[in-house]
């Protein structure tokens, strides 16, 4: 995970001093890029200790469409317990928009009838019937049911590309986090790309992950110094079960070889 050290180093080195919403303060950057080709290993940091099991809860219950965290899965992580709203809700964020973005249709007599888009059924249907499409795109980023979010999306598009036999993605996120969140999130988005390779007959290939503003929190500082002062290990490997994405249970997905250094603990900026 050298790419992940040289994004910390650069921002490190070249970012600017600014404001956020959280009060915090950042360091931050905008307009990187990094990659990562998932034929050499999965991308999970080895220079501190990534739960990779919270990872793998999260994306199914994105996949799911849920979006509360009282629901079964959410028992197993508590990444969303700080933005709940009363009752565990969060509105319609990514799994909503992922399996259920709202649409509405002019029926015959002139009035509007509303239904559901479930993008993820869409895109794994196009890979496998028009791969060289250039629309193999999912988005969280609906604009009017923003203001309905408890937090809108950070990783909010994402688009596919089918090449030689090989499905690779390409991830936009707008902010990114990159001590807390950054790490969470190509690990998630390496196994998303995985799951639907395998159902569409694909070799999983290169992950793009593209960032708008990319920051260090002040109060990460210390923590990513510290990191970066570990040498990355081999990557781990991680298999998933032959099922539809949508089939895929939590006991469906394994992680091999995963030796990590030790935790460093990032306060999360609310």
């Amino acid at each position: 995970m050298k790419q992940y050290h040289d994004l910390v180093k650069l921002v490190l080195e070249n970012g600017e001093r600014k404001t956020d919403r959280t009060g915090t303060g950042t360091i931050s950057m905008f307009g990187l890029q990094t990659k990562y080709d998932l034929r050499e290993g999965f991308p999970l940091l080895t220079t501190k200790k990534v739960n990779f099991p919270a990872v793998v809860w999260e994306l199914l219950w994105f996949l799911r469409g849920s979006t509360n965290i009282n629901d079964d899965l959410t028992q197993h992580t508590s990444i969303w317990d700080a933005w709940a709203r009363e009752g565990g809700e969060l509105g319609p964020i990514y799994g909503y928009q992922w399996r259920s973005w709202p649409v509405y249709r002019e029926t015959e007599n002139g009035l509007y009838r509303k239904e559901h888009i479930d993008q993820i059924s869409n895109v794994i249907h196009e890979i496998k019937t028009n791969p060289d499409s250039r629309r193999l795109i999912v988005t969280a980023w609906n604009v009017s049911d923003i203001e309905k979010m408890a937090l809108p999306p950070c990783h909010m598009m994402f688009q596919f590309y089918v090449v030689n036999g090989r499905l690779d993605i390409q991830l936009y996120q707008r902010s990114a986090d990159i001590a807390v969140g950054v790490p969470f999130n190509i690990a998630s988005y390496a196994l998303l790309n995985i799951m639907i390779a395998q159902e569409c007959g694909l070799t999983p290939g290169i992950m793009t992950h593209t960032f708008g503003d990319a920051h260090i929190y002040l109060d990460h500082l210390d923590g990513l110094k510290k990191q970066l002062e570990r040498t990355p290990g081999p990557l781990p490997r991680v298999e998933v079960a032959h099922k539809p994405v949508l089939e895929i249970e939590f006991d469906d997905i394994k992680l091999y070889d995963y030796v990590h250094q030790g935790f460093i603990k990032f306060p999360v900026a609310v």
